[in-house]
């Protein structure tokens, strides 16, 4: 559409500068010597102040180009110079930035005084030559952040500007491709500054030969991303019960999941997707159906996309990029688990990956539990009628050997395994922005905060259970266990007065009566002060638990070419493979 061309929006922005308008052009409210008394005219100056007064309703946005309120002032002091050349050959930088322009066309041509052009946050995907002539005096180019992908047709348009010196093409696509910035370089020999950054001889020096290999340079990104260890995940079974029966048997896993960005054709989307499909057909789990839930949508959605665009049947096979999640392998639990997980992902859909890496990567952290039960044996039966038939005539070494057999059995059954269940521990989003921007490498220690697992949970409960009723009804143990302690005391003495009343005369027992109540209230009062004491204070807060946050190492690595003769074994290297 002509509404997203350059010409267009620069047109515009022409227009608001109201070069013709009051308070500027030749018009009937400047004074001049012919003006007649009482007409309402105005002064130079206070036109002049129209123009630069913070409230003044005429004030304009004139951030795009420096040359803008200078002009504004020449159309108040001199509008006779203001002829459409003039105007625009008056600009020397432009700064058209997010107007969604889409097409450099042959517009700019008309700007032959233009050194500065900043174009950056916009959807230009490509440019011709024709439209930047060598007459061109372009000195600095901006185009950051547009949909530029294919590296070599851009550099055969800029390479036709002898006066370019700066050249900013960060956070486009082609940024992220290995021959990035190298083949850029080697490419453009007049360019002093790319990226906000000074080319140096050496920096030129390793890159010299690349752009010789413009045959052979692809537009395609690698990526890996490694994942290494794991640290803060307390042990699950330090909250199991010992007197907890023998079977089931209870293991725990756990593993790293995330969603990436990886180059495949229709075909294999289509096939991961079936089997995909079935798995979660087939799978009795119910905690974990929401593990490839994303992974499902994103299967339907790019195969109902690729359906739609394959009009016959060699477009079926098409090169798409398609989000897939990948786990890691299982691990049991340890203080520090190290997973060292390494994946490479290949893209050629860039314009895809810029946007994945702009919105970033989730990540998360997931338990898995199998309960496993003895398998139901037939010979168990076979094994009690030898059993039987040892006590009778049997020899006492048949019997021992047939009863050491059934230990054997009983200490290594075979064990059946039930469908595993699967819980997210908890998840983390990692920005990967920096990499879009001129970056990298991605290196992060991603902070999970405090995770709890499965006996976790419910040890804690149990524990804030225990709390309760320990708080409820703590007052009322304690005189129970006094009262116990009272009554032990009581028959002890009573034995004791038995004894004595055999010995002893009968006129004493009154007396030793009362010494048994008075000793026993005393015993009462005495327990209770010590079963008190007995207890501790912080006895609520005996089970601690320890804060420690869960940390993942984590880093996403884009491939990048540090010269031309390392670019040139890859390539090979790649070919052959």
């Amino acid at each position: 559409m002509c509404s997203n061309t350059l010409s267009a929006v620069l047109e515009k922005q022409i227009r608001r500068l109201c070069l013709n308008d009051f308070p500027c052009g030749r018009g009937s409210w400047r004074m001049t010597r012919d003006s007649t008394e009482g007409a309402e005219t105005e002064e130079t100056d206070a036109l002049l102040d129209l123009l630069s007064c913070s409230h003044s309703p005429w004030r304009q946005d004139e951030s795009w180009s420096p040359q803008a309120p200078a002009l504004r002032r020449l159309a108040v002091l001199t509008p006779k110079l203001l002829r459409r050349d003039f105007v625009y050959n008056y600009f020397t930088t432009l700064r058209i930035v997010d107007e969604n322009v889409s097409v450099i066309d042959d517009g700019l041509l008309k700007f032959s005084k233009l050194e500065e052009l900043v174009l950056s946050a916009n959807k230009i995907s490509k440019v011709h030559a024709e439209n930047l002539p060598s007459s061109l005096k372009l000195v600095c180019l901006d185009l950051s952040d547009c949909e530029f992908q294919a590296q070599q047709t851009l550099l055969n348009a800029l390479s036709t500007l002898p006066c370019l010196r700066t050249l900013v093409l960060e956070g486009n696509p082609l940024t992220l491709v290995p021959s990035y910035p190298g083949f850029t370089v080697d490419s453009l020999p007049q360019l002093s500054c790319l990226d906000a950054s000074w080319i140096s001889p050496e920096e030129r020096h390793r890159f010299r030969g690349m752009a010789k290999m413009s045959d052979l340079i692809v537009d395609w990104a690698s990526a890996t991303v490694s994942v290494g260890r794991v640290r803060g995940i307390s042990d699950p079974l330090t909250s199991v019960d010992e007197n907890a029966p023998d079977f089931p048997v209870v293991t725990y896993s756990y593993f790293i999941t995330y969603v990436f960005l990886s180059h495949q054709t229709n075909q294999e989307v289509n096939s991961e997707f079936e089997l995909n499909t079935a798995a979660t057909e087939d799978s009795p789990e119910v905690s974990s159906c929401d593990v490839d839930l994303q992974l499902n949508r994103n299967y339907e959605r790019k195969k109902s996309e690729t359906r739609d665009l394959a009009m016959n049947a060699e477009e079926t096979l098409c090169d798409i990029a398609c989000e897939s999640r990948h786990s890691t392998s299982r691990l049991t639990w340890t203080e520090r688990m190290d997973f060292s997980d390494k994946q490479t992902y290949i893209i050629r859909d860039l314009g895809s990956f810029k946007k994945f890496l702009n919105q970033g990567l989730d990540l998360r952290i997931e338990e898995e539990k199998v309960q496993s039960w003895p398998a139901a044996s037939e010979d168990i039966p076979v094994a009690k009628k030898e059993k039987k038939a040892g006590k009778g005539k049997d020899s006492p070494v048949k019997s021992g050997s047939t009863k050491s057999k059934d230990k054997k059995k009983k200490s290594m059954p075979e064990l059946v395994h039930d469908a595993p269940v699967r819980r997210i521990l908890g998840s983390v989003h990692v920005s990967l922005q920096s990499l879009v921007k001129g970056g990298r490498k991605v290196d992060v220690l991603c902070d999970l905060g405090v995770l709890h697992t499965e006996p976790e949970v419910h040890a804690a409960a149990a524990l804030l259970k225990g709390k309760t009723l320990i708080a409820t009804y703590g007052a009322t143990n304690s005189i129970i266990r006094s009262q116990t302690n009272m009554e032990s005391l009581l028959k002890k003495i009573k034995e004791e007065d038995k004894k004595k009343e055999e010995k002893e005369p009968k006129w004493r027992g009154s007396s030793s009566a009362g010494q048994k109540s008075t000793a026993a209230a005393k015993g009462k009062g005495k327990g209770r002060k010590e079963r008190e004491a007995d207890v501790p204070k912080d006895s609520l807060n005996s089970v601690s638990v320890q804060l420690e946050p869960v940390t993942v190492e984590l880093s996403v690595e884009l491939e990048k070419w540090q010269s031309a003769s390392e670019a040139a074994k890859l390539l090979k290297k790649t070919l052959s493979s």
